[in-house]
């Protein structure tokens, strides 16, 4: 089967979206990760309706599919990285979440996106672990139903260090309706599991894919080819469970050359797939 590749505009922070998908598209992707952010298409913004619109209409008129992600660090507080979450105590910053991954899914059905991505969240010190727990189920289970009634496929990507970190995590979770955002990278930092292993195992609920390089315990995305990941092997096993969403590469640190990491990255996983 084609495997099929997208490019996360989490690692062209210092373009412009158009000048992004336009690198992208250029490049042979056959989709784009869209990090919704302050620069690249606003949630919060006038217009962002029309604003969503007209991106759609680019990336269709260069064939481009797309996922949401929703992990930008200051969009909704420039004083703290990643705040408010879905386990943060305060309960009206806890809707500011939520708010945000319903304005993201809004978008994602304008889209007609492949899935939206989001993740659970750290708690702060002194939070009690049940009570976290209880208002993550809560959340993602609103999201999760506004993602149903919207046609849009909600993703929970296990994030090291996070509340949901492992795919343990993730499958105890269990909540009907929601599918896995295997970031296959994860796999080597928590050493849980191998990523071929991660994918042959959660085969039936992965609703997109992530992959990059990185080092065995360390959480830092990796060029391809400077890490410990077996891409050849994520690969072989994303063909082998039949996978035809798109396969997202994340590169959030080489921005400053994304350049030429984007094409570099795309010839890369190219000719790992032929060795494979």
């Amino acid at each position: 089967m084609t495997l099929r590749f997208a490019y996360n505009t989490n690692g062209a922070a210092n373009h412009r979206l158009d000048d992004a998908i336009d690198l992208i598209a250029d490049a042979g992707y056959d989709g784009v990760a869209i990090t919704l952010d302050i620069h690249h298409l606003d949630p919060f913004a006038e217009g962002w309706v029309q604003e969503t619109e007209r991106v759609s209409s680019r990336l269709q008129r260069l064939g481009l599919a797309s996922v949401i992600e929703t992990g930008a660090r200051f969009l909704l507080d420039p004083k703290a990285k990643h705040e408010p979450t879905l386990v943060t105590a305060d309960a009206s910053a806890r809707l500011r979440r939520i708010g945000f991954l319903k304005r993201a899914i809004d978008i994602a059905a304008i889209f007609r996106s492949e899935a939206v991505s989001f993740w659970a969240g750290v708690p702060k010190a002194g939070v009690d672990s049940a009570d976290a727990m209880g208002w993550l189920r809560d959340g993602v289970a609103d999201v999760v139903a506004y993602a149903e009634a919207q046609g849009v496929v909600p993703c929970l990507e296990p994030e090291p260090g996070m509340l949901i970190e492992t795919l343990d995590d993730f499958a105890r979770l269990d909540i009907e309706g929601l599918r896995l955002a295997l970031d296959t990278g994860h796999c080597l930092v928590t050493q849980e599991r191998e990523p071929a292993a991660a994918i042959a195992e959660f085969a039936e609920r992965i609703g997109t894919v992530a992959i990059e390089d990185m080092a065995r315990g360390v959480h830092v995305h990796l060029p391809f080819g400077e890490g410990d990941m077996d891409v050849g092997g994520v690969l072989t096993a994303l063909e082998s469970i039949s996978f035809g969403k798109l396969i997202c590469v994340e590169l959030s640190r080489e921005s400053h050359r994304a350049d030429v990491m984007i094409p570099q990255a795309l010839a890369y996983l190219r000719e790992a797939r032929r060795h494979a």
